[in-house]
């Protein structure tokens, strides 16, 4: 069943996206893998940002055995007008939460695991310790699981970035989401320079870890803002990139200006692959955690 409405309903949101140009039309497949993702989460408590951030792409996910976890609970602490996930004022981590990861991450089976959080700015830490917990009871299952770490900035502090690498991820993701002329506009709270500085730190800190961001259109960037923010991003040590549309979450948040055509995203791909990036994901439905691994395995390649 194609749609022209999607609808994705959750305890407190429902969206509904009409009239989206027809190569956004995704195919709904609640199989019975999506029954079990969804019934393992319940069971031990899970937050994934494939529910959290309303993303369109998790029918496709959860109905092939695959789920990006949100840790450090489900409310953020930043106001960032794109975003769908809950603001408010979070709960202390759950000591369970990195626990219960491993488990189903064990019970799954899964060998590449993307791990993302809120950002809090409540703790002193940002969270990082959380993080490095999570990674280091998942790696303890086996060690040769590779995992993905999707981290906020942590307020810009290289000890709590430390603390996250230290603990040996195999992929460090942060994404600078937008160009930065529309920073003040829609993420407030962030800084373009601060995220540039965390990727470049990334790399100083521990060399082999693969540095990856991405970014979003549709929110009324330039063709050349576009262009120029990848080459601030391959200037700070990026080596994958992930490029996709914006999709307005729900009413409340920032409009789309302006739905980028595949054609369009080809264009923008041809144009950046002179930079030397080791890959690039570039089109209308591509997110930072969609299809990760097949993005992991297609760098190896090209290392």
């Amino acid at each position: 069943m194609y749609y022209f409405v999607i609808k994705y309903i959750t305890k407190k949101k429902i969206i509904i996206l009409r009239n989206l140009p027809f190569w956004l039309k995704r195919k709904i497949n609640f199989n019975k893998k999506y029954i079990e993702i969804k019934g393992l989460l319940e069971k031990y408590n899970i937050n994934t940002v494939c529910q959290s951030a309303l993303c369109p792409n998790i029918s496709h996910c959860f109905g092939n055995g695959t789920a990006t976890f949100l840790i450090l609970g489900k409310y953020c602490t930043r106001n960032c007008r794109f975003c769908a996930i809950e603001k408010g004022r979070p709960l202390p981590p759950s000591p369970e939460e990195p626990v219960n990861i491993a488990k189903m991450v064990e019970i799954l089976g899964l060998s590449y695991v993307v791990i993302t959080s809120v950002t809090r700015d409540d703790l002193p830490d940002g969270g990082a310790e959380h993080f490095a917990r999570t990674i280091r009871l998942v790696k303890s299952l086996n060690s040769k699981i590779i995992i993905e770490v999707l981290i906020p900035d942590f307020n810009g502090s290289t000890e709590a970035l430390k603390n996250v690498i230290e603990a040996s991820p195999d992929i460090l993701n942060h994404n600078i989401e937008t160009v930065p002329r529309l920073y003040s506009e829609i993420r407030p709270l962030a800084n373009y320079e601060r995220s540039l500085e965390l990727l470049s730190s990334a790399k100083k800190i521990k060399n082999k870890i693969i540095v990856k961001s991405g970014i979003m259109l549709g929110l009324g960037e330039s063709f050349d803002e576009i262009i120029n923010t990848m080459k601030d991003l391959k200037e700070h040590s990026c080596e994958i990139v992930t490029i996709g549309q914006y999709l307005q979450p729900t009413k409340n948040h920032y409009p789309v200006k302006k739905y980028y055509t595949p054609d369009e995203f080809e264009e923008i791909k041809e144009r950046i692959s002179e930079f030397g990036f080791k890959h690039i994901e570039c089109g209308p439905l591509v997110r930072s955690s969609f299809h990760a691994q097949e993005q992991f395995t297609s760098f190896i390649n090209n290392n």
